[in-house]
């Protein structure tokens, strides 16, 4: 007995590396369309206490883009780690598997490490709200187990007010345009809340073997459902609609502002103010519903040894630039909230500046869990997470489409399609559109966090023009 006790004492003062046999869990936790300009601990109007508080627990990154502003681009990079051109998908219609079959994606990463996977929610591309409670563009193989919840959100659609009522897409009536519903009943009768409450069940279920658990929320993307109480937090003649310069659009160039519809310009003030009330709304709900997630994680002592990630698919648009929605280059749309907690890390309550992109999220986190991972697009931030201030040479890259693909062979489309493509590092965004032929953007964020002026034409930032170019891929 004396010898097996000093023996276990030996153990003990052994490095916490050396002797921690036990993996780290993972909890993947993912937002639809929700703009860091929303968030309490960004500097938003919102408000978000449990965002809040587990970014203060966290490495908070201020400078986080996703590689592509829409939906199923961007869900199926980041559950690569490959980039929209890597995997060529640039629409909500392809299921990424059909260009690229044999891709390891992330949470296959973590299957074949031993670990049980499982999703509750929106994870790959669904069509909101309209695939809301089925697979969507879901990739069966990344999962063990997949739960499709789905509340009375979808039974109360004939309630919900809607710019467009006629419009249909992928998503439905409400998907694609600016549409909301103050709900009656209860959080949990909600989507989102039914969905917070299967994650609670699987960590209850599986807190005794090592898990990957991804969380998908629907909100705050449109429709902007939540119960009554969340639009009564926002009161709408509290709510300053954002100032755009005259003449801002006419400017130019086009394409950068070619996410622009008809219905969202010809909106009065007051319908403004109601859709940010709404998305205000639907975003405190959602935060409600993290929290129930986040709670479960400390009530069953998962805390310590769970690596969880906080992110949304990219940004969003509430009339900045006067513009709704995603699918631009500005950083409204590019940027996201990103908010990694590992237990383990030396940075834990500090903020990163460093330029970092949705695609790092495969190879960072096989990279904290010890797990093999085949080469991706991105790279591991582990060592941010004990220095937000280590050296860091990688920018974020962003692009977007304009216009209609057409197939091979097809004669030129009335809507002819191309690319803009956006690099961003600390202090600098510089665009090109269509490789320069339709419109270049230097915006200098140090002097203009608007993105107000233009000075890709300036003769003072030459030199800056060239080097941000120079990181820009090869098309």
């Amino acid at each position: 007995m004396i010898r097996l006790s000093i023996a276990f004492a030996a153990i003990l003062l052994l490095p916490f590396s050396v002797r921690a046999a036990e993996p780290m869990n993972v909890l993947f936790v993912v937002s639809d369309d929700l703009t860091n300009n929303a968030i309490g601990c960004y500097g938003g109007p919102m408000k978000t206490p449990n965002i809040d508080k587990f970014a203060a627990k966290g490495v908070r990154f201020d400078r986080a883009y996703c590689q592509f502003p829409l939906c199923n681009p961007s869900r199926a990079s980041f559950l690569t780690g490959l980039r929209p051109d890597t995997i060529r998908v640039y629409e909500n219609t392809t299921q990424f598997r059909k260009n690229a079959p044999d891709v390891q994606s992330l949470p296959q990463t973590f299957r074949k490490g031993g670990y049980y996977v499982a999703r509750v929610g929106k994870l790959y591309h669904y069509g909101v709200p309209a695939e809301i409670g089925t697979n969507g563009l879901d990739d069966p193989v990344s999962w063990e187990k997949v739960i499709n919840p789905r509340g009375r959100d979808k039974d109360d659609e004939d309630r919900i007010f809607t710019l467009t009522p006629n419009a249909k897409g992928p998503g439905g009536r409400f998907g694609a345009t600016l549409s909301w519903l103050a709900a009656d009943g209860t959080d949990s009768e909600q989507t989102d809340g039914k969905i917070a409450a299967q994650v609670v069940q699987l960590l209850e279920a599986n807190k005794d073997r090592p898990f990957f658990l991804a969380c998908g929320f629907f909100r705050p993307h449109t429709p902007y459902v939540a119960p009554k109480a969340y639009f009564d937090l926002h009161p709408v003649d509290q709510i300053e609609l954002p100032k755009v310069p005259v003449g801002h659009r006419q400017a130019g160039p086009a394409p950068a502002f070619g996410s622009a519809k008809a219905d969202q310009d010809t909106m009065t003030d007051a319908q403004r103010r109601q859709a940010i009330q709404a998305y205000r709304a639907s975003t405190s709900f959602m935060d409600a519903q993290l929290g129930t997630v986040f709670a479960a994680l400390d009530r069953l002592k998962l805390t310590d040894r769970t690596v969880v990630v906080f992110i949304s698919d990219h940004g969003y648009h509430l009339g900045e630039h006067g513009l709704w929605q995603k699918m631009s280059l500005f950083e409204n749309s590019a940027r996201v909230p990103m908010v990694i907690y590992d237990p383990r890390a030396k940075a834990n309550g500090k903020v990163c500046g460093r330029p970092v992109e949705l695609v790092d999220l495969h190879a960072t986190l096989a990279d904290l869990c010890g797990l093999p991972a085949p080469k991706t697009d991105g790279w591991s931030v582990k060592p941010l997470l004990d220095d937000p201030t280590a050296a860091w040479d990688h920018a974020a890259i962003t692009q977007v489409s304009r216009g209609t693909p057409t197939a091979t062979g097809a004669p030129p489309a009335k809507n002819p399609f191309f690319m803009g493509y956006s690099v961003r590092d600390e202090s600098y965004r510089y665009t090109e559109w269509d490789g320069g032929k339709r419109g270049v953007q230097l915006f200098d964020y140090v002097k203009d966090p608007n993105e107000a002026k233009n000075l890709a034409h300036d003769p003072e930032y030459a030199k800056v023009v060239k080097e941000m170019k120079a990181r820009l891929p090869k098309e």
